[in-house]
Parts: structure tokens; sequence; C-alpha cells
């Protein structure tokens, strides 16, 4: 059957060439074709989901044949889709037609129909597309629904006890009648001329095959760990990594061995119908074999490599041999199903010979869960090293609370005659606690092959590597669980079709594929821009005369408007059409304003100090109190480094609204002002001039203008005198400060100049009465004195009131 696409895609060919005025109102004769072979299809479907009465097999033949149909109109509806737009752009400037009477003139009429008649040729087939593509959607979701319908029904429905006696004799008749048929079959075939003829014929490859075989199953295991030990020598010996390959090699060439046996045995011809249908699960079933003993030797390996702290090797080897009963219990459970199949048993037989599986089942997996919880109750007291084993913990306590639920479920639902229900809660238990298992090994097995890469070691395995790789094989592994608890390969590939065409969010439509080229785009321009960034900082930047607080400025609005530019290129190439959302946009942003406006009020700030500059990287500000170095201006806040080397995180709005004094703002130039007091009586003009001396001495003090020396005032127990001097750079200040004062301390003594410090004289009031009056033996002890600061362990807490803000530290 040819494809509807390469039919619309012809007629819009034929119709891009065809005279103005010829519409293409009609199919040609093949899509007619196509078209009525979809109405039968779809009439015979709406039919049958009407009746209801098909069997799901057939239901699942029918849906598929519908979902080819269906894809091809999904091709179809969207085809053209560029030539459409182009077409009705050109339309659309001719201007509207004449709606007063009058005729447009003739070669723009021409004109206009020729466009219009291409037009309409293009929209049928994808009008019609559209139709049938709705139609088949609609009926492939009615046949889902049929089917989940019964699945749910037979998963509920209950059938006969299994701990009814009176259906113990009759199973046991059908299993020996099913093992008689089956070797009377096979009997049957050995004494059958054709067979033995078909044996001669076929002996040497049959020969062959054993051998290879047996040797494949005898030295499989023997050949593997050689093979390790040599991959071991091109390196990565202790990384684990060829130990795991080794491993795989452990399980494939033995089940390769297996097939082989198998095949030889198909060969022979000797099977009949029940042995060709048992043999052929033969390979699946050594697959689970082989597996679930692969899954316990690596469960060993890991408690070895951890030196058995966390369980006993004894404990190990148990679990070990109660996983391998796991894979023979899926087997058995495989079995009946498949005895089901063959010998159309009754539900009574069926539920009898499950039960015991079910029993056996759910007793491994309380036996298991007990192993675990008395080991974690021993390792209660240890404490989790890291934050990725107390996430692991709370997985083995959710599974163990899982198992022992499933544990005690799954028998009562099968005494009560629920077989299906039971069934379909223990069996996929299992598989999925050996998925989980089976995930964890191979992100080991990833960590460590990265270990040995990236030369991390162990390491790794704690790494973010480590974690993203786990992250990805859960998402992988979903399909695989959904399958194992019911769901249908046709609702996995439903959901992934539905996924693939994308979700509308207010007329805009997101799919994987649209997403993943917004990302791409986006990651591109976004490295890009820092490339250019850090050319900018490290390359071009550093040779022009601009200030580094230019140059980061620059370098910071470079990487905003490119990260702008990023997205607006990204949101281009996706495809995304964000005109349907500016009504919303509209709506939104009026509570993005009210509830974000300090956010963007600082963004703005931020802004403006980048464009204007007031303050840079670098300067020495005081806003607010803080004062401090600034070392990082972002688009939100700046970063001050105050003078104990603490930072100080400042919105920029309060740098833009409030008052900031930078003292270093264009230039370093600042003054610095020492206070200095003499005593009474000393000639203040020998202060003067000996203070100026001072003042020009120092190296760090300019000479034009030149320093000055004030005579304050008279203070209360001093002549108040002032330096006043412009330092070449302000952040030198202190240090300038504590030069003068040495200078000034020295100078003054050797002049003979007296610097007065504070004096109080005590005077006592009838000082007669308090050495006439005797002691009485009531009074207390006199307290001795003793310094403020005795018996304190540490010194005493200042506070800004402790600070005088006369002393001259203000610059």
């Amino acid at each position: 059957m040819g494809r509807l696409v390469r039919l619309f895609l012809a007629v819009a060919a034929v119709a891009t060439i065809a005279m103005a005025g010829t519409a293409w109102a009609q199919l040609s004769d093949r899509q007619s074709e196509y078209y009525k072979g979809w109405i039968s299809t779809a009439d015979r479907a709406e039919s049958v989901i009407e009746a209801n009465r098909a069997s799901n097999a057939s239901l699942e033949n029918l849906r598929s044949e519908i979902n080819d149909y269906r894809e091809d109109f999904n091709t179809a509806r969207r085809a053209n889709t560029d030539r459409i737009q182009t077409l009705e752009s050109q339309i659309k400037a001719l201007g509207p037609k004449p709606d007063d009477g009058t005729d447009e003139p003739e070669d723009i009429a021409k004109l206009r129909s020729h466009l219009e008649a291409q037009l309409n040729s293009l929209r049928v087939p994808r009008i019609i597309s559209e139709e049938a593509y709705s139609r088949a959607n609609g009926l492939i979701s009615e046949i889902d629904q049929i089917i989940r319908t019964r699945q749910k029904k037979e998963l509920l429905k209950r059938g006969p006890s299994p701990i009814n006696p009176i259906y113990w004799g009759p199973a046991w008749s059908d299993i020996k009648e099913a093992a008689r048929g089956l070797a009377n079959e096979t009997a049957e075939n050995l004494r059958s001329d054709t067979v033995r003829e078909q044996v001669r014929e076929r002996a040497l490859a049959i020969v062959v095959l054993v051998v290879v075989a047996a040797i494949l199953l005898v030295y499989g295991k023997r050949w593997s760990e050689r093979a390790g030990d040599y991959l071991r020598r091109i390196g990565g010996q202790g990384s684990g990594v060829w130990t795991f390959v080794a491993s795989l090699f452990r399980i494939f060439l033995p089940w390769l061995g297996v097939t082989l046996l198998v095949t030889a045995v198909v060969l022979t011809g000797v099977l009949g119908v029940r042995g060709s249908l048992l043999f052929q699960d033969i390979p699946y079933w050594a697959a689970i074999i082989f597996y679930f003993d692969w899954i316990g030797r690596q469960i060993f390996l890991f408690g070895a490599a951890q030196n058995f702290q966390k369980i006993s090797a004894k404990k190990i080897t148990e679990l070990r041999v109660y996983i391998d009963l796991l894979a023979f219990m899926l087997i058995f459970h495989e079995l009946a199903i498949l005895f089901e199949q063959i010998e159309n048993i009754p539900n009574a037989t069926r539920a009898v010979v499950s039960f015991p599986i079910i029993i056996g089942t759910s007793l491994l997996l309380l036996r298991i869960r007990q192993i675990r919880s008395k080991e974690q109750a021993s390792d209660q007291p240890e404490q989790a090293s890291s934050s990725r084993a107390a996430g692991f913990s709370q997985l083995v306590e959710f599974l163990r609370r899982a198992l022992f639920v499933l544990g005690i479920v799954s028998p009562i639902l099968a005494v009560f005659g629920y077989t299906n229900a039971a069934e379909a809660v223990v069996f996929p238990a299992v598989k999925t606690l050996v998925l989980i298992a089976a995930l964890v090994i191979l992100q080991r097995f990833v960590s460590q092959l990265y270990g040995w890469v990236s030369g991390q070691g162990d390491a790794a395995r704690d790494s973010l590597f480590s974690v993203l790789v786990g992250f990805v094989l859960a998402i992988l592994s979903l399909p695989i669980l959904a399958i194992y608890w019911g769901a249908r390969e046709t609702d996995l590939s439903e959901a992934w079709s539905r996924l693939l065409l994308g979700f509308d969010i207010g007329g805009v439509t997101i799919s994987p594929s649209n997403f993943l080229t917004f990302v791409a785009v986006f990651a591109i321009g976004y490295m890009l821009t820092r490339l250019l960034q850090s050319g900018l900082r490290n390359s071009l930047l550093p040779k022009t005369s601009i200030d580094p607080g230019g140059q980061n400025a620059i370098v910071a609005g470079t990487g905003y408007v490119g990260i702008f530019l990023a997205a607006l290129a990204a949101i281009m190439v996706a495809g995304f059409d964000l005109s349907s959302l500016a009504i919303v946009a509209g709506a939104l942003s009026v509570g993005i304003g009210f509830g974000l406006q300090t956010i963007v009020s600082n963004f703005v700030s931020g802004i403006i100090l980048l464009v204007e500059r007031p303050i840079s990287k670098g300067d020495w500000i005081d806003v607010n109190g803080k004062m401090g170095y600034v070392r990082d201006i972002s688009v939100r806040s700046t970063r001050i480094e105050t003078f104990d080397r603490t930072d100080v995180i400042v919105p920029n709005s309060d740098l833009i609204s409030g008052v900031v004094t930078n003292y270093t703002r264009g230039n370093t130039v600042g003054r610095v002002i020492v206070p200095v007091g003499v005593a009474y009586g000393t000639d203040t003009r020998r202060v003067e001039k000996i203070l100026g001396e001072i003042a020009n001495s120092h190296p760090m003090v300019l000479a034009n203008p030149a320093p000055s020396v004030v005579f304050q005032g008279f203070g209360a127990d001093s002549l108040d005198f002032e330096i006043r001097a412009i330092l070449r750079d302000v952040n030198w200040v202190l240090s300038v400060k504590s030069d003068m004062n040495h200078e000034i301390n020295k100078r003054f003594v050797e002049e003979g100049i007296e610097i007065p410090f504070a004096q109080r004289d005590l005077w006592l009031r009838n000082p007669e009465v308090l050495k006439d009056r005797p002691q009485q033996p009531s009074d207390p002890e006199p307290a001795v004195s003793a310094p403020d600061n005795a018996g304190q362990s540490h010194p005493a807490d200042l506070t800004e009131a402790d600070l005088d803000s006369d002393a001259g530290d203000e610059v």
C-alpha cells in the first residue's frame, strides 16, 4: 500500500504548476483509492468496537493497521506548511478584495485567483488528512480502552480456590496427561522414518553444535576468567572494570552453549508440537537462570570489596541461593502459563498449579527481607558516610517494606481465588527487585569506568557523574518497569507518539524535538558568550586604557546581552511562536511586577550601575554605615569586603537610591586628619611649627596643596590642634596617621612639650567622721581593690558606644 504522504506531495506538485483558476477540489485516483481503503478499515473498526466480541489479539492487529494509517495522515497533515504560509503572505500582500462593488485591476485579480487556486490545492490534502487523523486517533483510543477494561476484569476475576481438595485430583490428572502427551509425541517422532532420515542428513551439523555447546558449557567460565586476566594487562588493574566485563562473558558463553544445544535438538526433528513450544522457550529460561546468578555473584563481589562490613559472607551466600531459587520460580511460572496455553486446562487446574509457585516465591521474598533486616539492625549505630549512602539506605528500606507487604498479600489473594491478581503482584515484584539490583550494578560499573578513564579512582563513585548516570538509568528503566507491571507495548508506543507530538501551552506547541533544539542552540550561544567574555577580560581590555571598573562593566554587559541574544536565537530556531502568549504574558507581568518588584528594582539598579558606573570594582565606599572595598557588582547585588575581611551583600537599589560615599572615585587622593592635644601654657606657635614639619616630612603627603595645622581651640584638658594633609593614596590613611603619631610623640619628648591626660582630684566631705567611727563586728570586710578585669577569662566586649567619634578617625 502506497504511503499517503507521497500521494499528497505529488498532488501538491501538480497543483503548484496548475493554471490560474484550476482548483483541486477533489483527490486524485490514487489518493481516492487510498482514502477509500481507510474508510473501509475505519468502518470495520467501528463495527468491531460496537460489537465488542473480538479477541484481544484481533483488536491488537486492527489497532496496528489503524496506527499505520494514522502515521501517514500525521505526516501528510503537516506537509507543505512553508509553502502554504508563503501563499497566504502573498495573498495578504495584495490587500483585501474591494467590497464597495468596484472591480479590482485585471492583473491583480488574475494573480489573486492564481494564488488562491494554488492555496486550495495544497489545503485539500491537509484538511482530509486532519479529519482522518482525528478519526484514527479516536478509534485507537477506543480499542485501547476496551483492552484495558478486559485486562482489569481479568485481573480482578475470582476463580476457584487452590486449597479446595476437590480440585487437586483433576489437576494432577491434567499434569500427567500433558506429560504423557509430550512423551508420546517424542516417541512417535523417534520411530518415524522421516525423522531418522532427517537426523542422518543433519548428523554433522548436529554433532558440531553439540560439541561446541558442550565446550562452552564446560569451559565458558574458565575462558571468561582468562579473558579478564588478559584484559587487566592492558590497564585498569584494581578498577573492577575488567572484572565486570569478564562476568558478562561468564553468563554469555554458557547461554550460547545452551542455545546451540537447543538448536541441535530442534534440528533432529524429534520434537512434536508440545516439545517445539517447550524448547523454544529454553534459551529464555536459561537466560533467566544465568542473569539471576550473575546478580548474586555481583552482590557477593560488592560485599567482598567492602570486606563484608554491611553483610557477612555467609549471609550473602545464602542470599545468592534465594536469588537463584527466585529464577526457578519465574521459570515455573512461565511453564505454568505455557501449560495453560498448550493443554487449554480449566481454571481450577491453573489455580492449583500456580499456587505452590506463588507460595514459594512469597516465602523467598520474605526470607530475603529478613536477611537484610537482621543485618541492618546490627548496622544502625553506624552513620552513613555520605548523602549517597543515605539515599541508598532509604531505597533499601523501602524495598524491605514492599517485600514484606507483597510476601503477605500475594498468598492471601491466591487462597481466595484471585490467582491472576496474586501473579500480577508477586512476579513483577521479583523482576523489579532484580532490575533495581542490575541498575545499581551497572551504575557502579560505569562509575568505575569513569574513574579509570579520568584517573579519579574510587572517588568517582561519589561524583556528580555517578549521580547523573544513576538518574539516566532510572529514566531508561521506566518502560521496562511498566512492561513488568502489566503495561502493553502499544501503550508505551502510544505514550511516546503523544510525547513526540508535544503538548500545547497557550497556543505554543512544545515537543521533545523543538525543546532539544532550543537547549542546543542556547547552550551554543551561552558558550560563545562565555568565550567572548573570556577574550575581552584576558586579551583585549587589559591592553586598553580603560580602568578595571570599566572593564568589568563591559564584560558583565557583554554577558547579559549575549545570553539574551542566545535565548532569542534559540526561540526562533526552535520555532516557538510566542505571539499567542502575548496576552498571557501581559497578564502575568502585572502579577510579577507586584511580586518581584524588589528583584526587578535591584536588577534595573544593577544595569544603571554598570552603565553609569558611580562605583567600580576596587572602590572604597561607605554605604549605610558599611565601609569597605567593592569586590563584585552583579545584576542583583554588590559585594563589599570590609576592613575586617567580611563580605557584605548590598542590594543594588540601596546604592542607587541611598547616599553613597566613594573615597576613591576617579583617583585615590584623600585627606587625613590627626588630632593632637598639648598642655596649657605651651607655646602654640612652636607646636604649630613642629606639627607642620612632621606633616611635610612624610612621603605620602602631597606638597600641593600643602598640609595645614589648625589650632582648634581650648579644650577641657588641653590645647587642641589638628594636622590636615592630602595623601597620595587614601588607602594608606591609617599607616600615615600611625607614623605621624609616632613622630609627634618623639618630637614632643625632645622639645619638652607635655601631652596632657585627664586627672581628677577626689574631695571627701567630713573625713573626720570616717576616721573616728569604730568598725562594728557586723560591718562587712573592706573590699580589696582589684583590677576591673580580674577573674575574667576573656576580654571585655566592645560596642559602638565605646568608640570615640571625635578621635579623628574619620577621613
